[in-house]
C-alpha cells in the first residue's frame, strides 16, 4: 500500500497547487475512461514478476533481480518522444511479463486500488488481450484473468466501480480483431466489459476500417465503441476514426485545428477521451500549454479527463487534473463539469442503476463543495 500513499502525497503538492485545491481534487469523485492496463503495471510489481520470470528478463536482455531504478527506463517512456512509435516501445516490458493468469489477476487489482487511492469512483480500463496469449491462454482467458483481478480490487477498494474495454490492435490481422470482438461480446456481463476499441499504430495502420466487421460485431454485441485516433495524422485522422460511427474517441485532440470537425464532434455528440500529459509525451504538442484541451471544452466539444498510462506517463489522475488547471487553466467548474460529463458517457447502458448511483455520488459533493459549480 505505501504505492498508493506515496502517489497520495505527491498529488498533495501536484503542480504547485495550493493545498486546499489539491485537497479538492483527491476528494473530488472522479470517473476515468481512457486507462489502459499494461501501461499502468506497478514499478515494484514489474520487478517481482521480472525475478519470477527469468526467461523474460534473459529474452529483454534484463537482469532477473533488477531493481525498480533499473526498469524505470523500461516502463516509463521519456517526457518528449519523437513519436507515437517510441512511446508505445514503453508497452514491450509490461506485455512480456503479463502472459499468465496470475500476472494479469494481480495488476488489475492492483490497478483498481490505484485508481481508487486518487479518488476514482468509475474507471474503464482497456487492454488487448491478443497480446497476452502467448504463455498459452485463450482470449476468453485472458479477459477472465483481468475480470478476476478487477473483481478483486473492488472488494478492497469500496466504492471503486471498474468495467473492462477489450481493444484490438491496427497491426493485427482483421480475423483478430473479429475474434477479440467475438471474445469481448461473449464476455460482456459476467466478465465485466463494456467496451471494445481499436489502438495502435496509426502511422502504420491508419485505416480502421480495415476492421469494420470487428466493430460491428461488438455494436451488435452491445458493446459501447471507441476508437484511438489523432495521436499521427492530425485532424483527418481523427475524422478517419467517425468512420467506423463511435461513441467516443480516445485521444483526438488534433480535431481543434479543424472547425468543421469541431462542429462534427459537437453534432454527433462524439465524446474525446483527452490525456494531455500523454499527448505531450507522444510529440502532439510542444509544450503542455499548447495543449488544445482548453478550446475544445469552450468550443462545446463533448470531452473528459483522464492520465492514459499512470505508470508510462508517470502521472496520476489527480496530477492531470491539476495540470489541466494550473498550466492549461481550466477552471474548477470546467474541470468539474468534464469530471461529471464523464457519468453519461461511460458505456453502462446495461448497468443504468450503477450510473444512477454515480450521478447521486456527484451531485452530492458537488452540493458540498459549491466552488466547482462556479
Amino acid at each position: 500500500m505505501s504505492g498508493h500513499s506515496d502517489a497520495i502525497a505527491a498529488d498533495r503538492l501536484a503542480d504547485g497547487l495550493d493545498a486546499a485545491t489539491v485537497d479538492l481534487l483527491v476528494r473530488m469523485p472522479k470517473a476515468e475512461l481512457h486507462l489502459h492496463l499494461d501501461g499502468s503495471l506497478r514499478r515494484a510489481t514489474a520487478v517481482e514478476l521480472l525475478a519470477e520470470r527469468p526467461a523474460v528478463a534473459e529474452a529483454l536482455g534484463l537482469p532477473r533481480r533488477a531493481d525498480a531504478d533499473t526498469l524505470r527506463s523500461r516502463l516509463v517512456a521519456p517526457e518528449r518522444c519523437a513519436d507515437q512509435a517510441e512511446l508505445l516501445r514503453a508497452f514491450d516490458l509490461p506485455i512480456a511479463l503479463l502472459q499468465d493468469r496470475e500476472a494479469l489477476e494481480r495488476i488489475a487489482a492492483e490497478l483498481v486500488e490505484d485508481v481508487a487511492a486518487d479518488g476514482t469512483c468509475y474507471a474503464e480500463v482497456r487492454w488487448a488481450p491478443a497480446l497476452h496469449v502467448a504463455g498459452g491462454l485463450s482470449l476468453g482467458e485472458v479477459i477472465a484473468a483481468v475480470a478476476a483481478g478487477a473483481r478483486r480490487g473492488m472488494a478492497a477498494a469500496p466504492g471503486c466501480e471498474v468495467r473492462l474495454i477489450a481493444v484490438a490492435l491496427r497491426s493485427h490481422p482483421p480475423e483478430t480483431s473479429r475474434a477479440v470482438a467475438e471474445a469481448a461480446v461473449a464476455a460482456a456481463g459476467a466478465e465485466l466489459v463494456v467496451g471494445f476499441d481499436l489502438a495502435g499504430r496509426e502511422a502504420d495502420f491508419p485505416d480502421p476500417l480495415l476492421h469494420g466487421d470487428a466493430f460491428e460485431i461488438a455494436r451488435a454485441g452491445g458493446l459501447g465503441i471507441t476508437v484511438h485516433a489523432g495521436e499521427w495524422g492530425g485532424p483527418a485522422q481523427v475524422r478517419r476514426g467517425l468512420a467506423v460511427k463511435p461513441a467516443r474517441i480516445a485521444h483526438g485532440a488534433p480535431a481543434a485545428d479543424d472547425p468543421s470537425l469541431v462542429a462534427d464532434l459537437i453534432a454527433r455528440g462524439v465524446t474525446l477521451d483527452l490525456c494531455p500529459t500523454s499527448n505531450l509525451q507522444a510529440g502532439l504538442v510542444e509544450r503542455l500549454s499548447d495543449h488544445p484541451l482548453p478550446r475544445l471544452v469552450r468550443a462545446g466539444v463533448p470531452v473528459t479527463l483522464s492520465t492514459d498510462d499512470r505508470t508510462v506517463s508517470d502521472l496520476t489522475l489527480v496530477r492531470e487534473y491539476a495540470r489541466a488547471h494550473t498550466t492549461l487553466g481550466l477552471s474548477l467548474a470546467e474541470l468539474w463539469r468534464l469530471d461529471r460529463h464523464a457519468l453519461e458517457v461511460a458505456f453502462l447502458a446495461r448497468d443504468e442503476p450503477l450510473r444512477a448511483r454515480l450521478r447521486q455520488a456527484f451531485d452530492a459533493f458537488a452540493a458540498e463543495a459549491p466552488v466547482v459549480l462556479a
